[in-house]
């Protein structure tokens, strides 16, 4: 190997692996971390990057570009994984690998490097998307080729190269922070009979102990993306941010689940995703005045393999691109406002308005209209039963 980029947090796996790296192959290294909304000590990022060997410790900032490219693209696609899962690390991994190759060919490396471990997704959605962006790189996958195959010997093994790192054997939780949410497991949480413990939240308060009067919000569309929180135009960055402070406050986006891994097992996460969650409820609410019922009713039989595509590392494959042209087609009249009423935990859709609206109340209304002729739903109904009336008189002979 000429030179090695590894996607590092600063965490117990990329630390120990960035010295793994340097004794196993001779090489340079360089440390390359993915600001993404994050709360981290980015100098202190560098500062442990440079003192465990690094060449090099670049550290970008991908905010922008991971709300704007990756997280709105699959909110205008309703992406869920499973009914319950907004995608938060999954949506993560291909702006990391996309910054990573790039930050290879601009190093001369011939190498990049990840920390996931050879039982999870990360390992696939990392590769996949090394190989479809730059297939001429070399991939180092330590957890699939050394002997260091559990958190025991990792510990040990800074503990050795003098190493600080932030797990210990007494509370080994492994989480994954970015804009989008907080992702939990490992420890006590690898039984899924075990609830949780209250402090392992970081973002967002118990829902029993939110506050006791409702918070009400409004967040503006246009095609698709959200604009505006309470008419106040905002950046994405701040919009989604915005939006986490009051989810958070409020006890909405915890999520507790056992999920089916794209590698054949199943496993339990725990999830913190509080303005996810909002933008999901104003963004499916919003749909039902301005979308089409046959489009829509195409659009989310579609929505399921859109989600699996994003949970199993395939961003940047042609179906993929194929799948966020036809669902990009659909949010063309996906404009106007929601307002929600947020309530320990709850988030409900109470009002909706837009220009685009296919809501007639004309039509609609119990009350006394000229639009519409009531007799005509007697021929609908006949002709809609008709197979099943030649059923039943089948049945009879």
């Amino acid at each position: 190997m000429n030179k090695i980029v590894l996607a590092y947090s600063g965490g117990l796996d990329t630390s120990v692996i960035l010295k793994w790296l340097q004794e196993e192959y001779q090489c340079p290294v360089v440390a390359f971390a993915a600001d993404l909304g994050q709360r981290e000590d980015w100098d202190a990022v560098r500062r442990k990057g440079l003192a465990t060997g690094a060449e090099k410790v670049i550290i970008s900032d991908l905010r922008e570009e991971f709300v704007r490219a990756f997280i709105f693209p699959a909110f205008r696609a309703n992406a869920i994984y499973e009914g319950s899962y907004l995608l938060g690390t999954s949506l993560a991994r291909p702006v990391i690998a996309r910054e990573q190759v790039r930050i290879a060919r601009e190093e001369g490396a011939d190498g990049v490097s990840h920390g996931a471990t050879g039982k999870g997704n990360d390992q696939v959605r990392f590769e996949l998307a090394y190989l479809a962006l730059d297939p001429k790189l070399t991939i180092i996958a330590p957890w699939r080729i050394w002997d260091l195959n559990s958190r025991a010997k990792l510990l040990t093994f800074a503990a050795e190269h003098d190493i600080p790192v932030p797990v210990t054997r007494e509370k080994p939780y492994s989480s994954d922070e970015n804009l989008l949410h907080i992702s939990y497991e490992g420890g006590i949480l690898e039984d899924p009979w075990n609830e949780p413990e209250e402090q392992m939240y970081q973002l967002t308060v118990p829902p029993e102990k939110a506050p006791d009067k409702p918070v009400y919000v409004e967040v503006d569309f246009e095609f698709g993306n959200p604009v505006a929180i309470d008419g106040e135009r905002l950046d994405p960055v701040r919009l989604l941010t915005r939006l986490n402070e009051l989810g958070g406050a409020n006890g909405i986006g915890r999520l507790d689940m056992v999920e089916n891994r794209f590698v054949g097992m199943k496993s339990r996460g725990v999830y913190e995703t509080p303005g996810g969650t909002i933008l999901r409820a104003a963004h499916r609410d919003l749909e039902t005045i301005t979308l089409d019922r046959e489009v829509m009713r195409i659009r989310d039989s579609l929505a399921p393999r859109y989600s699996e595509l994003v949970y199993n590392g395939f961003w940047f494959s042609p179906e993929m691109r194929l799948l966020q042209k036809t669902m990009d087609e659909t949010q063309q009249t996906v404009n106007g406002t929601v307002r929600l009423k947020l309530y320990k935990g709850g988030c409900m859709p109470v009002g909706r308005k837009s220009d685009n609206s296919l809501y007639q109340e004309s039509f609609a209304t119990f009350e006394e209209d000229e639009v519409y002729n009531q007799a005509d739903a007697t021929g609908f109904i006949r002709l809609n039963s008709l197979r099943m009336q030649i059923q039943a008189l089948s049945r009879k002979k």
